[in-house]
């Protein structure tokens, strides 16, 4: 296999585990979705590009890590529909100990998921959803503590973005 080949299918490869990964989080967001949950949208000033580059920042100014992306933008643009859609998980390792020593079934809710956008009048949107809002089913006290720390880092940080 030539590098230019090599290159070529690591390419679809990575193209196709992110839109499995899509796939595969589309059941929670619709249970989310269904039950009512409150999904967070704030407004940002700039380019998809330049407020994702803004909480990434942000991200790290708050002890958490970008643990992984998707391109939705790319992966739709596959079908011909274009669309400016950037998501990234969001996390910290000891703060995802806590919660999956507590129930390994939290990986459906964490790491957060967090969508920028363009919206159909050419602003930028943030949104998620609370994290205490997707980790309730699991009726434990301990992971509705850090559900809870965890909302308020992320209130505290997409409240900065209203103002840039």
């Amino acid at each position: 296999m030539t590098a230019k080949n090599a290159r070529h299918h690591r390419m679809h490869r990575r193209s196709a585990l992110a839109a499995i990964a899509l796939i595969a989080t589309l059941p929670a967001l619709a249970s989310a979705q269904s039950a009512g949950a409150p999904i967070v949208q704030v407004k940002a000033k700039g380019s998809v590009e330049q407020v994702l580059g803004q909480i990434k920042k942000m991200v790290a100014s708050n002890g958490m890590m970008v643990m992984g992306e998707l391109h939705q933008g790319k992966v739709i643009g596959m079908t011909g529909l274009k669309v400016e859609s950037e998501t990234i998980f969001v996390g910290n390792p000891t703060v995802g100990k806590q919660l999956f020593g507590a129930n390994p079934g939290v990986g459906i809710a964490v790491p957060v998921r967090i969508n920028v956008f363009q919206d159909a009048s050419g602003g930028t949107v943030v949104s998620y959803v609370p994290p205490s809002v997707l980790l309730k089913a699991f009726n434990d006290s301990k992971i509705d503590k850090v559900a809870g720390m965890l909302d308020g880092k992320l209130q505290k940080m997409f409240g900065m973005l209203g103002g840039m």
